[in-house]
């Protein structure tokens, strides 16, 4: 039972916030380790890590303390000026990537804005060069209307953002706020020949998600891979990757298309990268980067403040020390075989898929009643879909937790 407690912040979050979220009735009060707790002092297991946020789950060792240090130092002082933790998170995050340049951003949807003003850019200058359509300068509106296509994935999410939605390929998120970002054409994930045909002469970038995350846990096939970056590298345009959900070590390496050797031309990353405080990134080759964003063209606020950055820095510090990315390759095959378990066990569980500890059952039915009731039993996930389970946990667990995820998710799947 709630108490009273519980039931009023309840009433006054329905009355005073926007209703842009179905929430489920629990207001967590704090975490520890990989377990939350709720106002009433009820334990649950986190198989959901905020979306992919708390990799190192909750008040892991040395990161807390990274953050109080740096709040007595400085928070906030405007990118018209250097400062050091922005410096170190930069550097550690190009060595992570083996990318060139770094914009630190707020969120993951600002991540993808830049990347997709980045690559608008570099055909804007390639034409202004006399490199790319049309050929010769030119300051005509139409001539850079028409230029400037980008090809993104069907089924795939970017963000809510104008531009982000413009490149997410799900009518359901997208109606409402038409007209979106033009010249954006639509291809199927892991099937080159729809790619191909949908590249012009005016096509600037090839964008998709390494592992899709919303669209239902769809990881890109290494030959797809392997075919975009070759026909991109061909014509000159630029591959995005997303990686804002697959990234900072969930499939088992720092970033997902690094299992393939297929290295992005820009690269999108946030949610864990900041352990929970809200920072993402967008990384460049410094190919992209010459010609695209210069000083006036991209900017931020907040983006790269020293506290946002003092978490990545040590994020970055704590995976490398504690062998982060050691651990998942570990324990993701003991997932993957616990799920595949009740994938056979259950006939309402179609299918297991996934690359690390990014995860997701298919199902024949609605999961929303599973997922209530693992909430009952003390245990969080989400879903990918109405049909999907999905299970992206803080990256520390261990094969204990598994076995308590899945025997909480037995119970709550024999009461469907």
């Amino acid at each position: 039972m709630q108490d009273h407690g519980t039931q009023e912040y309840i009433r006054q979050a329905e009355r005073d916030l926007l209703h842009s979220y179905n929430r489920y009735p629990i207001v967590f009060e704090r975490g520890e380790g990989v377990y939350l707790y709720d106002k009433e002092g009820k334990k649950y297991l986190d198989f959901f890590a905020g979306i992919a946020v708390n990799a190192l789950g909750y008040h892991y060792k040395d990161y807390d303390e990274a953050l109080k240090e740096q709040i007595d130092k400085l928070l906030h002082i405007s990118n018209y000026f250097y400062n050091e933790p922005a410096v170190r998170a930069a550097e550690k995050l190009k060595k992570a990537s083996g990318m060139d340049r770094v914009f630190f951003t707020n969120s993951g949807a600002e991540a993808i804005e830049g990347a997709l003003k980045a690559a608008r850019k570099y055909a804007f200058s390639k034409r202004e060069n006399g490199e790319g359509h049309g050929g010769g300068s030119t300051n005509s509106q139409k001539d850079n209307a028409e230029g400037g296509e980008i090809i993104a994935m069907n089924h795939s999410f970017h963000g809510r953002t104008m531009g982000a939605l413009s490149v997410t390929g799900n009518p359901h998120y997208r109606e409402a706020f038409e007209p979106l970002v033009g010249n954006i054409r639509f291809a199927d994930l892991n099937d080159f020949d729809s790619v191909r045909a949908q590249v012009t002469d005016k096509t600037c970038a090839i964008l998709f998600e390494t592992v899709q995350g919303e669209g239902g846990i769809y990881p890109a096939e290494k030959k797809f891979m392997e075919q975009v970056k070759a026909l991109c590298e061909e014509r000159d345009i630029l591959l995005i990757l997303d990686e804002i959900q697959c990234g900072m070590g969930r499939t088992g390496k720092m970033f997902a298309w690094q299992h393939y050797g297929v290295k992005p031309d820009i690269m999108a990353c946030a949610k864990a990268v900041g352990g929970g405080v809200p920072v993402g990134a967008f990384l460049m080759t410094e190919k992209a980067a010459e010609k695209s964003l210069a000083a006036g063209d991209h900017g931020t606020t907040y983006g790269g403040n020293p506290f946002a950055c003092a978490a990545v820095s040590k994020m970055l510090d704590l995976f490398e020390e504690n062998d982060i990315i050691g651990h998942v390759q570990e324990i993701a095959p003991y997932l993957e075989g616990q799920l595949n378990e009740i994938v056979a066990e259950f006939d309402t569980v179609l299918t297991r898929r996934g690359v690390g500890l990014m995860q997701g059952l298919e199902c024949s039915v609605p999961v929303g009643g599973v997922i209530n009731r693992c909430l009952e039993k003390g245990l969080v996930l989400i879903n990918a879909g109405s049909n999907i389970l999905r299970f992206v946990p803080p990256l520390v667990i261990t094969r204990e937790h598994v076995d308590e995820m899945a025997e909480i998710l037995r119970a709550a799947l024999k009461e469907s």
